[in-house]
């Protein structure tokens, strides 16, 4: 081999890590975002939505996972750092996430998920035609706040005092979430008392509160931080023997009693297929919001016979699943 073709050859071997690297510098980035951590089947429902639309991590997408366990005073700054980047897509799971991305940036893509009515929340224009840089899924989480205290009413007709627990840090939910359960409380003849807790240490004394104003049982509101204790919640439900309800199936799966709401592993999946299209090229204003229209009821029958609750036939008939 001459010389000169053999300093190419050399030259050309060298810059192949280079491309390499170019290459996968120009994947495109998609930030995702949850205040809810513990809840990797949500992620796997996103990747799953993102393969639908033809995207895998790591051959044409990178995806950066911001899970903030329950501490939205971060929300700000990690929306800032992810706006300043320019990435590609947004995907805010969580009312408290799509309105920091939405205060973050008005230009950059948002496929999102949030308990209420988006339009309401300034997220969208309309649902049919969302006019702005944001689109995604409504889980109606407010709406079938009066249902799950009906349907928990039901499950335990001696309970009178019912605690109420909610975040405070959390207000885009917190506030809407006692407006609805307040409206409803008086119609099933139950008495409110709400407890408060942001920290690990405030559930320990939100359940030292309820036994000591003797609450029948216990009414979780959606909220991100709780979905990352959910097996603290269980733990103490029964230790306590204080029947408790959630809004997602993860809550009677890790040991409390039951939980009514949208089937949320759709929910995500949907926002993946969403940050999918809009990396193709549609536009956000062009896709419109997703509703949600599955709802389930998940009872913990184990559950019910520790805490001495005859689950009533007329439950099991409606429930979409039942753990024994």
């Amino acid at each position: 081999m001459r010389r000169r073709e053999f300093i190419t050859l050399l030259g050309g071997a060298a810059a192949w890590p280079v491309a390499t690297h170019a290459q996968q510098r120009a994947l495109p980035v998609v930030g995702y975002v949850s205040v809810a951590g513990n809840a990797p089947e949500r992620e796997r429902a996103f990747r799953q939505g993102l393969g639908e639309a033809g995207y895998t991590e790591g051959r044409n997408v990178t995806v950066e996972y911001h899970i903030l366990d329950g501490k939205f005073d971060r929300l700000p700054a990690v929306m800032d750092d992810l706006a300043r980047r320019r990435v590609a897509v947004i995907a805010a799971t969580g009312t408290a996430p799509a309105l920091a991305a939405r205060a973050a940036t008005t230009t950059i893509p948002i496929a999102f998920t949030v308990g209420q009515d988006p339009v309401k929340l300034g997220l969208v224009a309309s649902l049919a035609r969302p006019g702005g840089n944001a689109t995604g899924f409504n889980l109606f989480t407010q709406e079938t706040q009066a249902k799950r205290l009906s349907l928990l009413h039901e499950l335990v007709p001696k309970a009178i005092r019912v605690g109420v627990l909610v975040n405070p840090t959390n207000a885009a939910t917190t506030e809407p979430t006692l407006r609805e359960v307040r409206e409803a409380a008086p119609a099933l003849g139950l008495q409110i008392q709400v407890v408060n807790a942001s920290t690990i240490g405030e559930i320990n004394a939100a359940f030292a509160a309820l036994v000591r104003e003797h609450a029948d049982a216990l009414f979780v509101t959606s909220d991100a931080f709780f979905t990352s204790r959910r097996v603290q919640l269980a733990t103490l439900g029964t230790r306590d023997r204080i029947p408790a309800a959630s809004f997602e199936r993860e809550f009677p799966v890790a040991g409390g009693l039951m939980s009514y709401g949208t089937e949320l592993r759709d929910a995500w999946r949907q926002v993946g297929v969403y940050t999918g299209n809009i990396l193709k090229g549609t536009k956000p204003a062009e896709l419109p919001v997703q509703q949600a229209v599955k709802f389930e009821l998940v009872i913990n029958r184990g559950t019910a016979t520790l805490l001495g609750i005859e689950v009533p036939p007329q439950l099991l008939a409606l429930a979409d699943e039942v753990i024994e």
